[in-house]
């Protein structure tokens, strides 16, 4: 059970507490933030960070609660468009100004904080992260950085020319696993690897299911309008919040945005991967009573495998071929682990086949071993990469250091410079699972193909499209509904 946090005395007030008391007790004296000082992404040393929260309920609430953990954060305002889920928040941070639409926030407070937490559904993260960035503040974007590839691409290049530090929230990156897994792999103990098995037991949410038919009452306390934001209008239905959306394409990106961040991200640093040439999938299928496919485009299917080509890398001696299963799927048991061994963590996990043998590592890149297990006893290799203090559970100070740091200065273990295009590959899977459960009608009228099942999507990174299946190339990015925009 979470700690509540309080603003005590022990605690820094928030800078603009700070700046009021000052100007009470010294005529004349007065300190500044930094960025008026300095310009933007600039903090005077004697502040901490001033974090403003978009999304502070559930993962929200532990993001904020870890930053403010660091020691070095305040938690100066608090914006969620769903009062019952932030109330824990605004209860562990009274003193933290709460808003409900962002926008507003950030119109009215930007020169009051340094830095933004955007934990919102995926269909938001874009629009709320990119205009921090436009103001000049630091931002941490919880995972999948974005629910469409164009918006990672702009994202990532808006890092860059705003010269901001950034951070995706997948703390794996910042944990040992990925980094012994990274030196096990230089150092020559499996050979080259060519080929990779990610797999997890989500969705652990409804998926392949029609949109619900109910027309409840919006509750009092959401701004529906609000909530639904970039996607399309629809009636509110029950259930959907805090956490179905992740089934539904409008909003969520599936059992891949959930953890494809958390499993994908180690592969993507150990073999240095970045764009793919092509993908292909195969979809788990609901069926009625009397035998025929359900078609239901809104909702993420079932279950899935994704199969992703990369180029070979510096780190490679040729393609690699990268598997993604979910919805129960698992790759064949490797017959170097033993019968009774466990793989995986039991529910996800990661297998690296290489030319000399296997390693395997659970979700965040988690107890990394090699197999045979008995290597491990063996096998001694000199560490080669630092270690983030605190582990995977440092990768919020971590951004909270580099943040005061200032852009440049200090090493992140997920920047957008190396999240967007993991983020982009996540979602290039997710193309292929699409296309792979598009229906199309039959010219006899007789039923529905799926043509896009059989397909291997050839991919063109630099344009961002499919080039010999176009259907697909719809959902690289979308349509914002009126009223919204990215801003680019």
């Amino acid at each position: 059970m979470q700690e509540k946090i309080t603003n005590s005395e022990k605690s820094a007030s928030t800078r603009r507490d700070f700046i009021k008391a000052s100007a009470a007790t010294a005529a004349g004296f007065m300190i500044v933030p930094r960025h008026v000082l300095g310009g933007k992404g600039f903090l005077a040393p004697s502040d901490k960070l001033v974090v403003a929260g978009v999304g502070v309920g559930g993962k929200g609430t532990s993001d904020l609660a870890n930053f403010f953990k660091s020691g070095k954060a305040d938690i100066g305002f608090l914006c969620d468009v769903d009062d019952r889920r932030s109330a824990t928040s605004r209860e562990s941070f009274p003193k933290a100004k709460y808003y409900k639409d962002w926008r507003e926030m950030f119109e009215k407070e930007s020169k009051s904080f340094d830095a933004v937490s955007v934990s919102t559904p995926d269909h938001t993260h874009a629009v709320v992260a990119m205009g921090a960035m436009q103001l000049g503040k630091h931002v941490y974007v919880q995972k999948p950085m974005t629910h469409d590839i164009y918006e990672a691409r702009k994202l990532t290049e808006a890092a860059a020319k705003y010269k901001v530090v950034t951070q995706m929230g997948n703390q794996g990156s910042s944990g040992d696993g990925v980094r012994q897994l990274h030196e096990w792999y230089d150092a020559g103990i499996i050979g080259d690897v060519g080929e990779v098995f990610i797999w997890t037991n989500r969705p652990i949410w409804p998926q392949g299911i029609p949109w619900p038919t109910e027309k409840p009452p919006v509750p009092k306390e959401l701004d529906w309008d609000l909530w639904l934001g970039t996607a399309p209008k629809k009636d509110y239905v029950d259930n959907l919040i805090p956490g179905s959306w992740r089934g539904w394409w409008d909003y969520g990106t599936g059992a891949l945005g959930d953890l494809g961040c958390h499993l994908m991200e180690a592969p993507f640093r150990v073999l240095g991967l970045k764009y793919a040439t092509d993908m292909q999938a195969s979809v788990g299928s609901v069926f009625t009573a009397f035998g025929k496919r359900g078609i239901f485009p809104d909702s993420c299917p079932p279950s899935s495998h994704a199969t992703l080509t990369f180029p070979k890398t510096a780190k490679t001696k040729g393609p690699v071929i990268m598997h993604w299963m979910d919805g129960g799927i698992k790759p064949e048991r490797p017959e170097e682990l033993g019968p009774n061994e466990l793989f995986g963590d039991g529910n996800s996990g990661i297998l690296f086949v290489g030319t000399k043998g296997k390693m395997m590592a659970s979700e965040y890149a988690a107890n990394p071993r090699l197999l045979p297990l008995s290597r491990m006893q063996e096998v001694k290799v000199k560490q080669k990469f630092a270690r983030v203090p605190g582990s995977a559970e440092g990768h919020y100070a971590q951004w909270v250091e580099g943040c005061i740091a200032g852009y440049g200065k200090m090493e992140l273990s997920s920047p957008f410079e190396l999240a967007g295009p993991l983020t982009e590959a996540i979602l290039g899977a997710n193309l292929a699972i699409r296309g792979a459960d598009m229906p199309k009608a039959r010219e006899d009228g007789k039923g529905y193909t799926y043509p896009g099942s059989n397909m291997k999507m050839l991919w063109d990174a630099q344009n961002m499209k499919v080039t010999n299946y176009d259907e697909v190339n719809q959902f690289v990015r979308r349509n914002y509904r009126e009223g919204w925009s990215l801003g680019v």
